[in-house]
């Protein structure tokens, strides 16, 4: 998108009235946290014991076992996920055999979501690893740093 010569003039004006520090990429803290994300995925692509399992599948595949039965929406709800990636992360758990759905029968318009027998053994490797890459992830933080930044990103979600 091209800038008018008065949208820019508004710009840098209103950019000089903000009188704003230097603006140090390396500061930021969407740059930070998107570097330790890439962090996180890169110990997690090393160490999860399925190649083809994404962070996002992992994480529907442990809150199905955590609550053992869920619909499509609520499932997307606990995992913070919107419906169409939620969708997509569903049909691919589905395709690989890992869980399966059945119709509600309280509501038959609703299809519940169950980890298979090879979804439940995927999820035992899985756990063990999923603390290790928590742990790795973590590794250059202190125990109290650990809690300290866990707290506090949780505090930035809630």
């Amino acid at each position: 998108m091209a800038w008018r010569a008065a949208d820019r003039t508004e710009l840098q004006t209103k950019a000089a009235q903000d009188e704003a520090p230097e603006y140090l990429l390396e500061d930021q803290v969407g740059h930070l946290l998107r570097r330790a994300h890439q962090r996180h995925t890169a110990i997690f692509q090393a160490t999860i014991a399925d190649q083809q399992l994404t962070p996002l599948q992992f994480a529907a595949l442990m809150k199905l076992a955590d609550v053992g039965e869920a619909s499509q929406n609520h499932l997307g709800r606990l995992t913070a996920m919107d419906a169409a990636t939620m969708q997509g992360v569903i049909k691919r758990l589905i395709a690989r055999g890992l869980i399966a759905r059945r119709p509600d029968p309280d509501d038959r318009r609703r299809l519940l979501l169950t980890l298979t027998d090879d979804g439940r053994v995927l999820v035992d490797v899985a756990t063990a690893r999923g603390h290790r890459i928590s742990d790795e992830t973590l590794e250059p933080l202190s125990p109290s740093e650990r809690q300290t930044f866990l707290k506090l990103l949780r505090r930035l979600t809630d």
